[in-house]
């Protein structure tokens, strides 16, 4: 596979769990198991579904906005704006929430691509064949593999 170049405005996937407006930019469906790009509009007063990566870091790159990233397993909010960098790590419940009055645009995705998610929501088929190069030990506790 070589160097491939996608659009902000073409995603092959999107996910209303996240925002309204989540477009999966690469992601497995375009061939990337261990990278994740995302490009998600929250509108003020919208917010994430409560979520976990059992195994992937989660790294949002905060483009426009302000808001308030809610860690629901240690009880804590921490507010965020443009130019910040918000990171989940591995199996923390998290949501962003667009609480500042303000809409939020980020980019950003789980890392690696969070297979049991997508085989979740059906964006990938359960049986799917999941890469060796896949960076994710999928057979440890948490894991659909």
């Amino acid at each position: 596979m070589s160097i491939r170049v996608f659009h902000r405005d073409n995603p092959t996937l999107r996910l209303p769990l996240i925002s309204k407006d989540a477009r999966f930019i690469v992601w497995p469906g375009t061939g990337a198991w261990n990278a994740n790009m995302n490009y998600v509009v929250l509108e003020p007063g919208e917010a994430n579904v409560p979520h976990i990566h059992s195994h992937s870091e989660d790294t949002i790159f905060i483009v426009e906005g302000e808001g308030t990233a809610v860690d629901h397993t240690h009880g804590t909010s921490t507010p965020f704006h443009a130019g910040c960098v918000v990171h989940v790590p591995a199996g923390v419940k998290h949501a962003i929430h667009a609480d500042r009055g303000a809409r939020i645009v980020s980019v950003g995705g789980p890392a690696p691509a969070d297979v049991p998610l997508l085989k979740k929501v059906g964006a990938i088929p359960e049986d799917a064949e999941v890469p060796p190069s896949y960076c994710a030990d999928l057979h440890e506790p948490g894991g659909t593999a």
